[in-house]
């Protein structure tokens, strides 16, 4: 089951992205997945199922948005308990 998000606003903001309505509804889903996805509220998994892209893919569009996909957190108790 889909569920539809709507968002208003001004045909401006499309405009000076030099986009179209189409690339810009899209633009808004993968900034929006990439975000939770920075925020630690879902997984790369579910973000590339929801982008139909390969984990790997989406993994790669990361790059574009200057987010990492390594927690560095995690990196650091692992070096502390290896």
């Amino acid at each position: 089951m889909s569920q539809i998000i709507s968002i208003e606003y001004p045909d401006y903001l499309a405009n000076s992205m030099r986009m179209n309505k189409s690339e810009f509804g899209k633009e808004i889903k993968i900034s929006a997945l990439v975000k939770l996805f920075e925020l630690g509220k879902i997984s790369s998994g579910t973000a590339s199922k929801v982008l139909q892209l390969s984990r790997i893919e989406f993994l790669e569009l990361l790059a574009k948005y200057n987010v990492g996909f390594l927690n560095v957190e995690d990196l650091n108790e692992d070096l502390q308990n290896a």
